[in-house]
């Protein structure tokens, strides 16, 4: 018998938000990515899927993650979660839900696995503002 191993290249992308790793298992079904996000300053938002479920996990650091949705009466509802590294657990965001994150600690890591893999029909965005929130931290 003899050890037969290969490896898979990760596609990699970069911007002025972060840097990805994507599409890290290709064998698994679904799209399972990781995001390094340099600044706390960029904020993630927004867009939703109407076929495919994320599940966000905080490997390191800390995020203020945003979910939002349009109600029929023309109204918005906005919820925060936080994810950090000290939580320990998985944030579910169903289709249909509007979502984006800005990380509160420097240097934080988000992993985040998609049902589906990737597809830009499947990405509906809106705009910063376009649900009345605010990304600042309020003093208490």
């Amino acid at each position: 018998m003899s050890i037969n191993t290969t490896f898979e290249n990760i596609q990699f992308h970069e911007d002025d938000r972060a840097q990805r790793l994507l599409n890290i298992f290709d064998s698994v079904n679904g799209q399972v990515n990781i995001s390094h996000v340099n600044s706390t300053k960029h904020i993630v938002a927004w867009h939703k899927h109407d076929i495919q479920t994320d599940y966000w996990c905080c490997l390191k650091g800390a995020f203020k993650v945003g979910l939002a949705v349009k109600n029929e009466d023309g109204t918005c509802e906005v919820k925060w979660e936080y994810l950090s590294d000290k939580s320990n657990r998985v944030l579910k965001i169903p289709t249909g839900v509007y979502h984006g994150y800005q990380a509160v600690q420097p240097d934080s890591i988000l992993l985040y696995y998609l049902t589906h893999k990737y597809n830009p029909q499947d990405e509906i965005r809106a705009k910063v503002g376009d649900f009345g929130e605010s990304w600042t931290t309020e003093n208490k």
